[in-house]
């Protein structure tokens, strides 16, 4: 059942990743009614907000956009940054999304990045960890019980996360309208672009649940 679950997911992940290409690609294609680049919109927004001390620089990689509030910068990809389109106008509104998080004290974004160094460490060795527990089940079964902690508090972050990404898009797309950066007939094309953003959040999500899970099932039916 759990590797039916697995493929599953693994299948909807591939769906959704190929879903959020497609539209980034499609809406690539079209120009911003205000004819603004993404650089341009990401400091129009920082601005409107009052917010005047985090840059927006370009960055490496192909949808490798975030907002890193330890060095408040809006770090855009190269085709966000130089770009006009309306899909580089949607990514640029959405990192300063979190940028306006983080200046209004969102909860659940301070709760994000308070998890951070945690998963960090967690990340860097839960793997060994579970696969000693897994070989030492019936010798030593509470190294898998730790193992399957540090997963768990992964998964807690990748939850988190869910309400981050939900609210910062939110941000964006009633700012890129009330800014008139997009217009009437290209605002769904934006909501549309950061709503399948969203869903790969979601997927990774409970991919990371559904093996949290399948890792208390082999703790919970070990031998005594």
């Amino acid at each position: 059942m759990y590797w039916i679950l697995f493929i599953g997911i693994a299948v909807v992940s591939y769906l959704v990743q190929a879903n959020l290409k497609r539209k980034f690609e499609k809406y690539s294609e079209v120009t911003v009614a205000s004819g603004m680049t993404g650089a341009e919109v990401a400091q129009k927004m920082l601005r409107d907000n009052g917010i005047f001390d985090v840059r927006v620089q370009p960055h490496d990689g192909w949808l490798s956009d975030h907002y890193d509030p330890s060095c408040k910068t809006v770090n855009l990809s190269q085709d966000v940054y130089h770009s006009n389109s309306v899909a580089a106008a949607a990514v640029a509104a959405h990192e300063c999304g979190h940028a306006v998080q983080h200046a209004r004290g969102y909860a659940f974004l301070r709760l994000r990045s308070a998890l951070v160094p945690a998963v960090q460490f967690s990340s860097s060795i839960m793997t060994w960890v579970i696969l000693g527990g897994i070989l030492l089940i019936n010798v030593f079964p509470t190294l898998l019980l730790i193992g399957i902690l540090l997963f768990a508090l992964t998964t807690l972050f990748s939850f988190v996360t869910l309400p981050v990404e939900i609210d910062a898009s939110r941000r964006a797309t009633q700012w890129l309208q009330g800014a008139a950066i997009t217009s009437h007939t290209q605002q769904p094309m934006a909501v549309d672009a950061l709503r399948s953003a969203a869903y790969t959040y979601v997927v990774a999500a409970l991919s990371s649940l559904a093996t949290l899970v399948y890792y208390l099932s082999i703790y919970l039916s070990r031998r005594d």
